[in-house]
């Protein structure tokens, strides 16, 4: 088989210009790894019948200006605006935009702030107050794991949205496997309450202030954190109608 795929026989990772193509950026962006298989494992535990796949791993790199908006139209845009007003925001705070604000990204449409995780309360109540930016709304923070992003392994990613102004964005922040704290901002939007609990549960990321960090899903006394890449595939066999099933890695394999 050729290394060229898809019905257009166009391989995303050597052609920028592919289209509706998952996933793709070309040579774009910031390596941090490569993947192979169809969710990653490297410790035979792969069922799927695609460890033959290879794939590069990209992280979006730091967008220049114009950032344009989320229509995709080039020059001076909403993004902008955005920027403008948070970085001025901050300013008039004494708190130099740049020490605040890591990188900005522009991607797929969206756009992404990574703030250095000590200064997120303030950015966060920043954008929430501010009367030209008002994110009154945060629906929620993800858990990521890249064990490849060396030194920042673990992101926590917010989705923030303005009611007043019917705009979305999302911050971002970034703690090492070591060091894995993040401040808590539930006191800024406390509708964070349960979805800081679920990212500390599976990712094991401890958000500093939190009211009641306590796991939500997994049972007090679980080893680990389910969603980390590292953690393993195998999950536990189960009891079902007097017949036990086997753990996923060892229901079957591919030579």
């Amino acid at each position: 088989m050729s290394e060229q795929s898809g019905p257009t026989g166009t391989n995303p990772d050597q052609d920028v210009n592919a289209n509706n193509l998952p996933g793709q950026r070309g040579d774009g962006g910031e390596v941090i790894g490569t993947r192979r298989g169809m969710f990653g494992a490297n410790n035979g535990g792969d069922t799927t019948g695609y460890g033959g796949l290879v794939r590069t791993v990209r992280l979006p790199g730091a967008a220049t200006r114009p950032y344009g908006g989320p229509d995709g139209a080039t020059g001076y845009g909403v993004f902008d605006e955005i920027a403008d007003e948070l970085e001025g925001a901050l300013d008039e705070q004494g708190l130099l935009p740049e020490n605040a604000i890591e990188k900005t990204v522009v991607d797929r449409g969206e756009l992404t702030f990574h703030i250095a995780r000590e200064h997120l309360p303030r950015v966060a109540r920043t954008l929430r107050d501010d009367p030209a930016l008002r994110f009154e709304l945060c629906t929620g923070v993800s858990g990521v794991h890249f064990p490849g992003d060396t030194g920042r392994e673990l992101h926590a990613v917010y989705h923030l949205r303005s009611l007043t102004h019917n705009r979305l964005i999302r911050l971002e922040v970034s703690a090492p496997d070591r060091d894995p704290h993040v401040p808590s901002i539930v006191d800024v939007y406390p509708t964070n309450d349960w979805h800081e609990r679920e990212a500390y549960d599976f990712f094991g990321l401890i958000f500093d202030g939190h009211p009641a960090l306590t796991r939500i899903m997994m049972p007090d006394d679980w080893q680990g954190f389910p969603q980390r890449k590292d953690y393993p595939l195998g999950g536990i066999p189960v009891e079902y109608k007097g017949a036990q099933i086997p753990a996923p890695d060892q229901r079957r394999s591919y030579s």
